[in-house]
């Protein structure tokens, strides 16, 4: 279980990004939206140590882990996937694997988490982690990697960025193989409707705080001015803007 008590987060500048950021996150599948700008990629990154929080603890299992790094935090069981992948020029896709896994991956190991996110292994294989891969090969490569961590806490930062090509029913069908191998929580950062349909929870950011959080049958209707949500989306107001199909 993942706790946010009172988290902020304020920039050299003294830029306030998150305020007070109150969230317990307990469920298979959760998404965080909202309008852009509203702080939901620098919570992410906060809840993986990319950032340290300037106000506010963590606890990850009831252990604080707010001042760990983010070398720390993976240690513990936390995986994180850029919005734009880190290109890593000299190291081949298969040892980037083994490195994620933890351990000295077969070739056949390597294979399959590349079928599983669409990619034709022999192609890829040795290839290495630099300017002549796509972003949305990167991408592919990377949620390959979180898959062999299967840790018990993933983030994905816009998965679907730069995987047209890839259909998002595949998309799922990786998030659903992860869970069942490890258990734990896939907190997804996404404005896609078809995403957003998987989540168990569904968390709004807005102007750095937590706007709304609910199930997903309860605000995915008001998130997409549904007619039929009646009465719940006046419990919920403001609409938030940018979620799209």
């Amino acid at each position: 279980m993942l706790e946010l008590k009172h988290v902020g987060f304020e920039t050299e500048g003294n830029k306030e990004i998150l305020h007070d950021v109150n969230l317990t996150i307990n469920d298979r599948f959760v998404a965080i939206t909202g309008p852009n700008g509203g702080g939901k990629s620098t919570l992410a990154k906060v809840i993986a140590g990319i950032y340290t929080p300037t106000a506010g603890q963590i606890l990850l299992d009831g252990v604080d882990i707010t001042n760990l790094s983010i070398t720390e935090r993976a240690n513990l069981g936390v995986s994180y996937a850029f919005q734009q992948p880190v290109r890593f020029k000299g190291l081949q896709v298969h040892d980037l694997l083994g490195l994620a896994a933890g351990k000295d991956t077969t070739v056949n190991e390597a294979c399959n988490y590349l079928s599983e996110v669409g990619l034709c292994a022999r192609d890829y294989i040795d290839r290495e982690i630099d300017a002549s891969l796509s972003g949305g090969e990167l991408k592919r490569i990377e949620i390959a990697m979180v898959l062999a961590r299967a840790t018990k806490l993933s983030i994905f930062d816009e998965p679907e960025a730069g995987i047209d090509l890839w259909s998002f029913q595949n998309l799922i069908r990786v998030f659903e193989k992860m869970y069942e191998r490890t258990r734990g929580t896939i907190l997804i950062i996404s404005h896609q409707e078809r995403i957003l349909n998987i989540a168990d929870t569904i968390v709004v950011i807005k102007g750095g705080q937590v706007d709304k959080v609910g199930p997903r049958a309860q605000l995915l209707p008001c998130l997409l001015g549904s007619a039929d949500a009646g009465g719940a989306c006046s419990v919920l107001a403001d609409k938030v803007e940018g979620v799209r199909g």
